[in-house]
């Protein structure tokens, strides 16, 4: 194995440094944020009983670990999310297929798929209420309409605009167009569709949090509701940063699948 020159060397040197750089930097503006919450909740800056302060958020947090209260909510939100997002997924890479399937079809359905992404989807949730009832299928169905119309568009674009010059290599091999998709348009497009997973996977949590706080009775959505009614601010605010830190553990999670998919493909 042939040693790295000086050059290489130093620019890999160069980056591990970086990586540090900014990985110190972010742990640092977190933790200046938390101590300036703190200190200013402790003398009186701001008013602790409407802004909390850390150390109560983890008292809170602590006191419904011992009870297991938080796992409900946490696991409840969690696995409403997990199933609109893999419903997302699913059903966009279908229609997706079937709008390149079929010009026409998707000259058809073209601009309602547009009204539909443009349409404010909270506006939807009291009448998925009314057809579903106030139960978890509201409330996954209403994790999907977030995302889903838009995660079609952006797969068929996807799907459409991959390299002409491999799709006559196939045809001219006297490839159908079924293998055309599967040998081309498909691998070819595995990074839009990684980009799509990133993306839908925080706007299904924002659906299922708008569910939620319509029509559940456990989740972090209905955390955050109640605790508001109630002015109970430390479970808001802990809901809030559970919210965060469940987002960024699923962000991470499509983040390792797409370095294991680019090894791959």
């Amino acid at each position: 194995m042939n040693e790295l020159s000086a050059t290489q060397q130093q620019y890999l040197l160069q980056r591990r440094k970086h990586k540090r750089i900014v990985c110190i930097s972010r742990i640092l503006i977190l933790l200046s944020f938390l101590f300036i919450w703190e200190f200013s909740a402790n003398v009186g800056i701001i008013d602790s009983f409407i802004f909390s302060s850390p150390s109560k958020i983890a008292l809170c947090f602590w006191s419904m670990v011992l009870d297991k209260t938080i796992f409900l909510h946490m696991g409840i939100t969690l696995y409403e999310t997990i199933v609109s997002f893999l419903l997302v997924i699913a059903i966009s890479i279908l229609v997706a297929v079937a709008l390149w399937f079929s010009s026409k079809l998707s000259e058809i359905l073209d601009p309602y798929l547009v009204v539909l992404n443009s349409l404010p989807k909270s506006a939807l949730a009291p009448l998925l209420i009314v057809w579903l009832g106030a139960n978890k299928l509201t409330i996954i169905v209403a994790g999907m309409s977030v995302a889903i119309f838009g995660s079609i568009l952006n797969l068929y674009t996807s799907f459409t605009t991959v390299d002409p010059g491999k799709l006559k290599l196939i045809y001219t091999l006297r490839g159908r167009r079924y293998q055309a998709l599967t040998k081309v348009v498909l691998p070819s497009s595995v990074p839009a569709i990684i980009s799509n997973m990133k993306v839908n996977i925080g706007l299904c949590l924002v659906g299922v949090i708008i569910g939620e706080f319509l029509a559940a009775r456990n989740g972090l959505g209905y955390l955050i509701i109640y605790s508001s009614q109630v002015f109970k601010m430390d479970w808001l605010l802990m809901s809030i940063c559970l919210l965060c830190i469940m987002a960024t553990l699923l962000y991470s999670l499509i983040n390792l699948l797409e370095k294991w998919c680019l090894k791959r493909f």
